[in-house]
């Protein structure tokens, strides 16, 4: 089982990646990708580009508290079924977190962020209880 949840944070390591190829994109439709400036040009984005960047930065936000989540419950060896679970809600959640700050749907995109937050939230609280 504890393989299964650190899988689940080798996932979410690689969503921030994930995350970028949009932005990248966006970039690159904004005149091409300034190598030499990156955030600058991030700063600059408006629609599409601006929300990809959003959600870049914000896989990075998430993956600290997931994987102290995750560290916790191998830490405290309280690894099971239920955590597992709830690992793969974290993950799922997060995929729909880019897709819907791709998308703009904000309403959406707030409920995912919660329930990827409950569920890595969860995971600490059952190891530390």
């Amino acid at each position: 089982m504890v393989s299964s949840l650190l899988l689940t944070l080798f996932i979410a390591m690689l969503l921030p990646f994930l995350a970028k190829a949009p932005l990248a994109f966006a970039m690159q439709k904004a005149g091409g990708y300034d190598n030499h400036n990156p955030r600058a040009q991030q700063a600059g984005l408006t629609g599409f580009g601006q929300r990809a960047n959003a959600a870049h930065y914000n896989s990075f936000e998430a993956l600290l508290i997931y994987a102290c989540a995750v560290f916790s419950a191998i830490a405290l060896e309280a690894v099971d079924n239920t955590t597992v679970i709830l690992a793969w809600v974290f993950i799922a959640s997060r995929l729909a977190y880019l897709v819907c700050y791709w998308l703009d749907y904000a309403t959406t995109r707030s409920t995912v962020w919660m329930i990827g937050m409950v569920a890595a939230f969860a995971i600490a609280l059952r190891a530390i209880l």
